[in-house]
Order: C-alpha cells, then sequence, then structure tokens
C-alpha cells in the first residue's frame, strides 16, 4: 500500500503543477495514475489528492473540479456524465472506533456513483455509498447511507430533501 501512495504522490505532483489550459496533459497523468486511458470528454481542474489511483474508475464526460480528494483504497466508480463539484472528498476507507485497533489496519468499502450525478462544493461522500442516477448531492454535505436515484440530499448527515423532476 505504501508503494501505492507513494505512485499517486509523485503523479499528483505532476498534475497538480498543471493548469485550466494543460487539458490534454492532465488527461494523460490521470490515465496514468487509474491505470487506464480516459476519453477526451473527461475535465479535471488541479489541484487533485489521491492515496492510489488504481481504485479509482471512471467514465465518459466526466468533470471533477479543483481541489478534490479521493481516497479510493476500497474502490470508487463513477459512471458517465457526472459532476464534481470543488472541494468535494469521496473516501473509501477509515479506522475501526475502538482505540486500541485504529491503527492496527484499515476498513475500507466501495463508493458508487452512478450516471448523471452531481455532487456539488464541498460535500463529503463517505466509503459503502452509491449514490443513485440522476441525483444531486448538496453543498457542503456528508453523505453516509445510499442515496436513491432522482432525489436531492443535503445536510449532515445527508438526507433526502425532495425529488427531482424533469
Amino acid at each position: 500500500m505504501l508503494a501505492e501512495i507513494k505512485r499517486a504522490m509523485a503523479i499528483t505532483a505532476r498534475l497538480n503543477r498543471l493548469t485550466f489550459n494543460d487539458a490534454d496533459e492532465v488527461r494523460a497523468l490521470f490515465s496514468e495514475l487509474i491505470g487506464r486511458q480516459v476519453e477526451d470528454g473527461f475535465m479535471l481542474i488541479p489541484p487533485f489528492y489521491t492515496t492510489g489511483g488504481a481504485d479509482i474508475r471512471v467514465g465518459r464526460n466526466v468533470f471533477i473540479n479543483q481541489n478534490c480528494t479521493f481516497y479510493d483504497l476500497g474502490g470508487l466508480d463513477i459512471a458517465d456524465d457526472v459532476l464534481i463539484g470543488p472541494n468535494v472528498s469521496l473516501i473509501t476507507s477509515g479506522h475501526p472506533l475502538e482505540p486500541s485497533r485504529r491503527r492496527a489496519f484499515t476498513i475500507a468499502k466501495p463508493i458508487a456513483i452512478e450516471r448523471n450525478v452531481w455532487i456539488a462544493a464541498g460535500a463529503t461522500v463517505i466509503g459503502g455509498v452509491t449514490i443513485g442516477e440522476n441525483s444531486v448531492v448538496a453543498a457542503g454535505s456528508v453523505v453516509t447511507k445510499d442515496v436513491p436515484p432522482n432525489t436531492l440530499v443535503g445536510g449532515n448527515p445527508g438526507r433526502v430533501i425532495r425529488s427531482i423532476a424533469e
């Protein structure tokens, strides 16, 4: 795990020296980070932080705004047409609650973000959560449970505010 973190830190250090105008280089470095080619519709605005990268999968037409943090040890699946706002944290790993066990190991659970989701600025999504298709996570929310498709969630902890209709 330490080797993967060092590899990710080296790649993100290079990525984070780039600007909005360096989209092709950003895509190339992000592809190197995750170990698979992203398509031309992928856009990320640096800076960006991650613990590994190899467990991140992104679909087509994904936008990741600046200053996002992805802890991907548990696996992070981002479907097509997803928008991720600035300062969003997707955290798939954590530690046991018991003080005597906290430093012993890491607990990791996947995050799945389905098609056409928008995660607004400053939101945090915790491992083990699926965000349903077409849903919106309001700015500043902390999502600890699954989000049904076609809903707006907000608050801490995140709760369904209302259904989203076309």
